[in-house]
């Protein structure tokens, strides 16, 4: 089962869940969907009216906390630490794989500095455990570990939810790319009709250069004809001539 089935299969189940509580029931959900293990995806919760009715209650933290998993990083919640729960290790597991994931939204080669810096690790045995066990084997990443280069080489990255506003960005990053798209169909249409145009004329001085061939040929056989056809006087017949003349 691949991870957007999963991804799928959760989601629908913590929905069913969001929607059928309400007050303090309902923080219990999200703290039960941002500590599970494989769940990465919180739109669809987020928008269930039962869990936007926090806002403003005494359990409005649990959908700050929720609003961060959808959306936010481990430096983010470092920086608001003050004004949500605090995190279990499954949690801060859970928000550094996030991390991860967003970083490779914008780059494919991901300094192993910038990684440590950004998720709190201190060397880079730890770095490439935690690559590894927790994100590459989990199937959110696939990649390559450059040690030489200190890099991470992200070959694929599963997507995160859209942040506010993001999609209008995305609209036109992808409307660039299908007139890039396009510009390059038309380059590539152009370059095949003069290749083959090209080839018509090869094939035309081919047939030229044959014709050519056959006629010279033809010239050479004529040629060669009319000098076997041509009497050819022995040295006997020579002197035979001569002297009939003489006489």
């Amino acid at each position: 089962m691949d991870i957007e089935q999963k991804q799928a299969e959760h989601i629908e189940y913590f929905v069913k869940q969001a929607s059928t509580h309400k007050g303090a029931s309902v923080s219990n959900v999200v703290v039960e969907a941002i500590s599970h293990p494989s769940l990465f995806a919180f739109s669809e919760i987020l928008a269930v009216p039962n869990v936007l009715e926090l806002q403003g209650t005494e359990n409005s933290v649990y959908l700050d906390l929720l609003r961060l998993f959808a959306h936010g990083t481990w430096s983010d919640y470092k920086s608001n630490a003050g004004r949500l729960p605090q995190l279990v290790p499954d949690q801060t597991l859970k928000l550094k794989q996030l991390t991860v994931l967003t970083l490779a939204e914008t780059e494919k080669v991901l300094p192993y500095d910038i990684l440590m810096q950004e998720l709190d690790v201190t060397n880079v045995r730890e770095l490439e455990d935690f690559l590894i066990n927790e994100c590459m084997y989990v199937g959110i990443v696939r990649g390559k570990l450059d040690q030489l280069r200190r890099c991470f080489e992200v070959q694929f990255a599963a997507g995160r939810d859209l942040r506010p506003g993001q999609l209008g960005s995305m609209i036109q990053t992808l409307t660039n790319w299908l007139t890039t798209s396009d510009n390059l169909l038309i380059t590539i249409q152009e370059k095949i009709k003069w290749a083959d145009s090209m080839s018509e004329v090869d094939k035309k001085h081919r047939k030229e250069v044959e014709e050519r061939v056959d006629e010279v040929k033809k010239s050479i056989s004529l040629k060669k004809l009319n000098t076997v056809s041509r009497p050819t006087l022995t040295s006997e017949g020579m002197r035979r001539s001569t002297l009939n003349l003489v006489e």
